[in-house]
């Protein structure tokens, strides 16, 4: 059985620690001065801290060519064939799920630097009724994080975005910082590697420009809906998507380096990620667990050639990364007839241009392209196929693409009253399963159309 990964990887991170607070480097570099006192109106000195409320309100208008049964964020993975009623039948909704609040507090201890953010909306498990009268939306933590800065190197400890997830600046959890695209669909777009985890992070800096972080994150065994497991196998030891407790053999282990280089007034964003994972399962007929170790990685460069104007390009292959292409239904693996397990093989390609047209308006598309290859075997207590992408297995898909165009435009901007933005955004989306049953159409498609109305607080 190979050694687990985590305590190897736990004793890496401590290590890292303590090296780099003897770093003499990190009493100069970027120690953080003490924060000035705040003249927003929505800052409060308590103390010596500084605690920031922030957040913005939105209305949002999703139309949707085929009922896929979601309210705002739309699930790639599963868009419905037009055979069927839901293909044939468009959904429009309002919502104002989407606001939200904020809270940043920033302190000074001595040579470190104290920063805590909280961040949630309204886009958590809703109750059945909750759209026949009262739209009772449920709130929900998205971010909650505590960092400590000293010198050339940052802890942080909390949920935040996955260092899985490409970044805009650095290597940072500020919003601001990651690339989660200009989209209104809160599930942005098909392809983008992304999570918000509860994770262990360290960042060290050894120069302005270079970035070096390694994260210690909360996993999940996920194989979706669009595996067929073996007849005798117990399913609850994996996440179908509705199985949050299945059980993990170690956190996911995510490493990344990130290069920011200013050319004149513009900059260069260049990052490379690395990641490895654990699985483990128990076969009832011997008795005994099997073990599995899953690897992936990326390119991710967003690129300004001219002031205003940014080129992305983000790539992830993996082999058992399926949970990282969110809402695409790709498992990590399948499970054979013995209980071990073969991993699914898939990657993600995505490209886009963000330009701001005037001081006012963004213009922005993008286009993404996810395939994975198909895993299957056959189950020797039943003789049928089982795996990822069995005959006719209209879940289990072999490529997913989406072409997303929108802008940006902000009716006014003011310091001390906060801005009111009009955002727009359409989709194609289209997904192609291995194969489907005769009389059904080769893939499934949907047009996704969004308007939304976002006053931000100041």
């Amino acid at each position: 059985m190979p050694r687990p990964l985590f305590p190897v990887a736990l004793s890496l991170s401590l290590s890292i620690v303590l090296s780099s607070l003897a770093w003499p480097a990190l009493a100069t570099a970027q120690t953080s001065a003490p924060a000035a006192t705040p003249t927003a109106p929505l800052a409060i000195h308590v103390g010596d801290a500084d605690l920031l409320i922030g957040g913005f309100l939105d209305a949002t208008s999703v139309t949707r060519s085929t009922n896929t049964g979601a309210v705002l964020g739309t699930v790639f993975g599963t868009i419905p064939f037009a055979t069927g009623a839901a293909g044939q039948l468009s959904e429009t909704r309002l919502s104002a799920q989407n606001s939200r609040l904020s809270l940043m507090a920033t302190s000074q201890a001595g040579h470190v630097a104290m920063k805590g953010y909280v961040e949630a909306d309204f886009g958590g498990a809703a109750p059945a009724n909750v759209m026949v009268t009262s739209n009772g939306n449920t709130f929900r933590m998205r971010l909650f994080w505590a960092q400590a800065t000293a010198g050339n190197v940052e802890f942080l400890a909390g949920q935040s975005w996955s260092l899985a997830t490409p970044g805009r600046n650095g290597i940072s959890p500020a919003p601001g910082d990651i690339f989660f695209t200009q989209l209104v669909d809160t599930n942005y777009q098909s392809g983008l590697v992304w999570n918000r985890t509860a994770q262990f992070r360290i960042v060290a800096h050894p120069s302005n420009r270079v970035a070096a972080a390694l994260s210690i994150e909360n996993p999940q065994q996920y194989v979706g809906s669009a595996v067929t497991l073996p007849a005798a196998f117990t399913a609850a030891e994996l996440d179908n998507g509705s199985n949050a407790g299945a059980p993990n053999l170690m956190p996911d282990i995510i490493g990344k380096v990130a290069v920011d280089t200013p050319t004149g007034d513009t900059r260069q964003h260049v990052e490379v990620m690395g990641l490895v994972r654990q699985f483990k399962t128990w076969d009832a007929t011997s008795t005994s667990t099997m073990t599995a170790t899953a690897t992936g990685g990326g390119l991710n460069v967003n690129l300004e050639p001219v002031k205003g104007v940014h080129l992305i390009g983000n790539s992830f292959f993996s082999k058992g990364g399926g949970r990282y292409l969110a809402n695409t239904n790709i498992p990590d693996l399948i499970v054979n007839g013995d209980s071990s397990m073969t991993l699914v093989s898939n990657r993600s390609l995505m490209g886009g241009i963000e330009a701001a047209a005037g001081t006012k308006t963004t213009l922005f598309g993008y286009h993404s392209q996810v395939t994975a290859t198909a895993a299957t075997t056959t189950d020797p207590a039943t003789g049928k196929a089982i795996g990822f992408g069995v005959a006719g297995q209209t879940a289990a898909n072999k490529d997913i693409t989406e072409t997303s165009v929108g802008f940006n435009y902000a009716f006014f901007k003011d310091a001390k009253i906060g801005s009111l933005q009009v955002m727009a955004q359409f989709s194609s989306v289209t997904r192609t399963p291995f194969s489907v049953p005769t009389g059904t159409p080769a893939n499934a498609s949907a047009k996704l159309f969004y308007v939304n109305v976002r006053f931000v607080l100041p």
